[in-house]
Formats: C-alpha cells, sequence, structure tokens
C-alpha cells in the first residue's frame, strides 16, 4: 500500500495512482479514530471539496466513512474555497473539516486536507497523530454508511456558508472605497471554487468586474491552477484591452493569490504582502507585530520598524504563521507562496481576502500597484527577491546541506554575517542580502531563496547559487 505522509497542507497524490477511494477512505478512517480519541466527534466535521476530476465524490466517500463512525457532517452544497471551509468549522464550532482538494497541482492530483477547529491547518502533531493512526488500520477497519442512510439518521446536513461569509469579510474589508472609486478590476478564477465569491463580492461592493475561467474545468485549461506569472498571460492581457485598473486570481482552492497592476505586470506575492502590512498598519490602527516565513521578504521587516512593529519568523508552513493570528500576536502573517492572513480571520490563508484588501487599498489610494510600491521603496528602500528550483538527486542533496551548515565568510563577494537554521540554511549577508536553501521534503529538489537591493546584487547571488551546486 501507498505510504500516505502528510504534508505542510494535507496528503497528495495522483489521482489512480496513489490517490485511490481506498486509500482516501483509509484516511477518512485515521480521521475519525483521531476525532473519537480525542472525545470531540459529536461535534461532527464540515466536508468541502475542490473542482478537481471527482472531488466531488471522494467528498462523498469521505461523508460515508464519517457517518459509518457515527460523525455528524456538514456537506457542502458545491465546490468550496478551503478559507469558506475554515471559516464554516469555525463558525459552526465543529471539531474539524475535510476539504478534497490539492490545491494549485496540476490537474492529475488530488488530496485531503485536515484541517481542526481552529479552521487552519492542522499542526504537526495532529498530523502525525493521524498519520500513526492510519499506519495501525487496514481495509477491513474502514466503516461506512450510505448516505441516503446518513440523512435519515441526521448525520448528513448540507452545508452552504456563502452569505455568512461574505457578513464576515465585510468586518474585515471597507467597503466605501470599492463602491465610490469606479474600480475596474478583471477577475481570473482558473476555473477553481472562487467563483461567486471573488467576483460577485466585488461586484456587490461596487466595483466593474470582468471574469475570465469562470467554470469548472476539471483539466485547469490544461496547466496548474496557480495564480503565478507563468499561468496569467489571459489575465494580463484582459486587462490591458480592458483598460482595469488591477488584476486578481486564485488558485483551485482560493488559498493563494495573484496580483497585477493595470499594465498586466505581475507582482510577486513578496511585494504585496508588505504593502499590504504598511496599509493595514496606517488604515486599521492596530497593535501588534507581523510574522513572516524564513523565506518570505525582508521587505516585511523594512514596514514593521518603520512603524516600530515587531517582525516573528516561522519555518516554511502555513501552519507555523497561523499560530499568531490565533494568540494575537500578529495583525498580519504571510508567506513569498501566495500565503495571507490578518487579525479577526482564521489562521488559514485566504486568497480572496487578500484579493480584496489589494481592490480596498488601489481603490483608496486611487493609485496603481506599480505606484504604490514605489512610494514604498522610496519610504523604506528597494528589495528584490527571486525563488529558483534546482533539481538535486538526494545523494547531492545530502552533500549540499552538510556544506552548508558551515558557513563561508563570504558568499557572492558579501561578508556573512548570520546563519538561520530554523528551516533549511540561510545566510543573512551584509547590505541587507540573504539567501536561503531549503530542501524539498518529497521531491529531488532544493529551494534557493534569493533577495538583495537591487536586481545586480540578485543576479550576483543567483550567480554563487548555481555555483555552489556546480561543485556537488
Amino acid at each position: 500500500m501507498t505510504e500516505i505522509k502528510f504534508g505542510t497542507s494535507g496528503w497528495r497524490g495522483i489521482l489512480a495512482e496513489d490517490f485511490t477511494f481506498p486509500n482516501a477512505r483509509l484516511v477518512c478512517q485515521g480521521i475519525a479514530e483521531y476525532l473519537k480519541r480525542e472525545g470531540i466527534a459529536a461535534c461532527g466535521v464540515v466536508i468541502g471539496y475542490d473542482t478537481r476530476f471527482f472531488s466531488e465524490v471522494f467528498a462523498a466517500a469521505a461523508a460515508e466513512v464519517m457517518a459509518g463512525n457515527g460523525i455528524p457532517c456538514r456537506f457542502s452544497t458545491r465546490d468550496i474555497p478551503t478559507p469558506v471551509v475554515g471559516f464554516a468549522i469555525v463558525q459552526g464550532r465543529h471539531a474539524g473539516g475535510i476539504n478534497i482538494t490539492a490545491s494549485h497541482n496540476p490537474p492529475e492530483y488530488n488530496g485531503i486536507k485536515f484541517s481542526p477547529a481552529t479552521g487552519g491547518p492542522a499542526p504537526t502533531p495532529v498530523t502525525d497523530a493521524i498519520e500513526a493512526l492510519i499506519r495501525s488500520l487496514s481495509p477491513q477497519d474502514v466503516r461506512r454508511m450510505p448516505l441516503d442512510e446518513a440523512r435519515r439518521q441526521g448525520l448528513l446536513k448540507d452545508l452552504n456558508p456563502q452569505a455568512e461569509y461574505f457578513a464576515h469579510l465585510k468586518t474585515l474589508v471597507d467597503l466605501e472605497p470599492l463602491g465610490r472609486s469606479g474600480l475596474r478590476v478583471v477577475v481570473d478564477l482558473l476555473y477553481g471554487t472562487a467563483r461567486d465569491y471573488l467576483d460577485t463580492f466585488l461586484r456587490d461592493a461596487g466595483a466593474m468586474v470582468d471574469v475570465l475561467h469562470g467554470y469548472r474545468d476539471p483539466y485547469f485549461g490544461g496547466h496548474r491552477p496557480e495564480p503565478s506569472e507563468e499561468f496569467l498571460h489571459d489575465l494580463s492581457e484582459r486587462i490591458r484591452w480592458a483598460g482595469a485598473h488591477l488584476g486578481l486570481s486564485v488558485d483551485a482552492d482560493a488559498d493563494r493569490f495573484g496580483i497585477m497592476d493595470s499594465q498586466g505586470r505581475y507582482h510577486e506575492a513578496n511585494a504585496v504582502l508588505a504593502l499590504l502590512l504598511d496599509y493595514l498598519i496606517e488604515t486599521r490602527g492596530w497593535e501588534g507585530g507581523v510574522a513572516r516565513s524564513v523565506a518570505t521578504t525582508h521587505l516585511i521587516d523594512r514596514v514593521a520598524a518603520f512603524h516600530g512593529r515587531p517582525v516573528f519568523e516561522t519555518k516554511v508552513g502555513f501552519k507555523y504563521l497561523g499560530e499568531y493570528i490565533t494568540n494575537g500576536q500578529a495583525i498580519m502573517v504571510g508567506e513569498e507562496s501566495e500565503g495571507f492572513s490578518m487579525k479577526n480571520h482564521l489562521p488559514e490563508k485566504d486568497g480572496i481576502l487578500a484579493g480584496l484588501l489589494v481592490a480596498e487599498m488601489v481603490a483608496r489610494r486611487q493609485k496603481d500597484i506599480s505606484q504604490l510600491l514605489e512610494d514604498l521603496f522610496a519610504k523604506v528602500g528597494p528589495l528584490y527577491t527571486k525563488r529558483v528550483n534546482l533539481r538535486l538527486e538526494p545523494e547531492a542533496k545530502e552533500r549540499l546541506l552538510a556544506k552548508l551548515a558551515t558557513p563561508p565568510e563570504r558568499f557572492a563577494g558579501m561578508a556573512v554575517i548570520g546563519h538561520v537554521t530554523l528551516d533549511g540554511h540561510k545566510y543573512l549577508l551584509e547590505n541587507d542580502s540573504w539567501v536561503c536553501f531549503r530542501p524539498s521534503g518529497t521531491e529531488p529538489v532544493v529551494r534557493f531563496y534569493l533577495e538583495a537591493p537591487s536586481p545586480e546584487g540578485l543576479e550576483r547571488l543567483q550567480r554563487a547559487g548555481e555555483a555552489l551546486m556546480a561543485e556537488l
């Protein structure tokens, strides 16, 4: 049987290869055993799914297993964004949620994401416990109940939390600038779950909205449903054609965001997060710091320092960042892989909320994203970031990690002034530059993150990193 391992966002696999009905049922039985062991099964679970092939059928299989274990289910009446699943968990005071999604991964993938009562990603001790329970089970241990019988017994009820989620968003987003500014927005929904969420909320607020790919396609147009520059060519063209002020996108389950300016230029999450932090501090009046992952831009640190706010650095993975929303220490948390959340919201990344706040910011400031970024650079100084995925076989990866454990005195001609081993190896360099090498736990890949105060400095860092790899 396939070994089932939970990553930072649940268990994922290739459809019909390892993501199969027997394996999915076994995972759900493991979750059921965990909920029963913790004494919280009676609180029930939310079950959601994305727009992938057979996602709704796998969700029904999950509901059969939950009902077979006597666990009440609230079953989404349609595909549903991950942050809305999290919201429904918290609002209904449920024990957790099971979401059938592979997020931004290619169409041939699917997955199961378990969220506990917080509505955010499950922490490592929880996923470790579920993995151990799964290993102790066999297919014969899986309990199932037909859905018709589950409905008759009151164990299965429908769920559509859109109205309640919208009401919650209205407490977080200022609608007034959106309504009076005449904002024109193009929204690329990438065939995913955010249709009738991101576009509808913007229209209801008074913005003029043009929608791309606002229908279900399990093949996602033949590419990854990821809101990155590589996959947003249609959005870029439509922005220029329509004369729009802003382009917004989200991935298939709407937890990641993508932003384009009025010229159809993509702006990476690092820059957008720094802009949002500056904007929230200036408009909300909240006290508190900001949390970012070790691989995320230090432009956030500069903004925080400008406003006298603390910065909390975490491992990569939103489950670590979400803790700072739960404990109230941060007014905003973010990671370079298009993840964002904020005070009074969930400890879960929400691409819908991120996009709405960017729209609010552009409408209120009456400036393009590019101009806002220029203004921010003038205030705190420029920083440029990049991420490179470098393929390395396991033996070479081990040699690299051994070499990185002893930092050199200089890297790319700059003095190494710090060594952070929170997650991978991060060298802090003079002149506010840094590099971070972080091996993937599931692929023969090392992720190489770099940041410098100039594009030329960034190129120098990349050449030095690639030269280091070539020596292995």
